[in-house]
């Protein structure tokens, strides 16, 4: 089970964190992913590390803004979402695969979405 959480409603230029919390198994093995589904669009990639450490990537559009890290005391993931735009507005999710990095449309296990709206 996938849980994410610490979307909400920030100016531009703000920041938030999500979080995205592992719990009833290990994530030993996975990556996980961070996407987001912008209103009227298809969900798409943001940020992708190894459970256990180590960075896949991230999408051009939030390279050099958007970190992802971990806590393996408390079995959470998180997305530090810094120098936020209007256009990062969006759901987002959580994502996790076994040996491989999970895409749009497929993942082992899913976090429920978590709101992020930036206002200009």
């Amino acid at each position: 089970q996938l849980q994410a959480s610490g979307g909400g409603l920030v100016q531009a230029g703000g920041s938030l964190r999500l979080s995205c919390a592992a719990s009833g198994r290990t994530f030993s093995g996975y990556a996980v992913g961070w996407f987001r589904q912008p209103p009227g669009k298809e969900r798409e990639f943001v940020a992708a590390m190894f459970w256990g450490g180590g960075i896949i990537g991230y999408a051009d559009s939030v390279k050099g803004r958007f970190t992802t890290s971990r806590d393996n005391a408390k079995n959470t993931v998180y997305l530090q979402m810094n120098s936020l735009k209007p256009e990062d507005t969006a759901v987002y999710y959580c994502a996790a695969r076994r040996g491989q990095l999970p895409t749009p449309s497929y993942a082992d296990y899913w976090g429920q979405g978590t709101q992020v709206t930036v206002s200009s």
